[in-house]
């Protein structure tokens, strides 16, 4: 079965009764305007073993112990963000994890013409979605940026990646704060 993922961008209280995660809001349980039949209502929960992926991404995210402990044992990955929503930090079980254990011991034990080999595929990814956004987003001339992922190299050697990225932000923000960009 494919597993959930959660993201929380607003304040939440983060509960765990009967194996169910427990969600709730603050502020709608607060809003004085709001009728107390729709509050009671807000409350959601979800099973344990279906959720796969947790994402916090608020500082007014209140987590229980036991829920952080029952998130674990199911093998449910929490990952906590900053104020710009980048991920800071990634928390997973160290032990009972086999599957997650096997692909950490294969990613350090990997060849190096093996990591080259996937850098490259990464670069080719990020380069190829970086050209179909700018296409759907600004209508941008992208055929440069389609040749240059062909071109990467094993490893990224010639640096496309950053010829790529500085073509992508160049067009996708051609102006800021009222300033051309050349």
């Amino acid at each position: 079965m494919i597993k959930k993922t959660l993201y929380f961008g607003n304040p939440a209280y983060l509960s765990l009764r009967k194996e169910q995660l427990v969600i709730r809001f603050p502020e709608v349980e607060k809003d004085v305007s709001l009728p107390e039949s729709f509050k009671q209502k807000v409350e959601v929960t979800k099973p344990i073993e279906d959720i796969g992926v947790v994402v916090l991404d608020n500082k007014r995210i209140t987590l229980t112990s036991g829920l952080l402990e029952a998130l674990l044992e199911n093998t449910c990955a929490v990952i906590t963000c900053n104020e710009k929503s980048m991920p800071m930090g990634l928390l997973l079980p160290l032990y009972g994890n086999t599957t997650q254990n096997e692909r950490f011991r294969k990613q350090l034990d990997a060849s190096v013409p093996l990591k080259k080999q996937l850098w490259q595929q990464t670069v080719r990814a990020k380069i190829n979605n970086q050209a179909t956004v700018l296409s759907v987003c600004t209508g941008a001339e992208v055929k440069c940026m389609r040749v240059w992922a062909d071109d990467v190299r094993s490893g990224d050697v010639d640096n496309v990646e950053a010829r790529a990225a500085a073509y992508y932000w160049k067009n996708l923000f051609p102006r800021i704060d009222g300033f051309t960009r050349d």
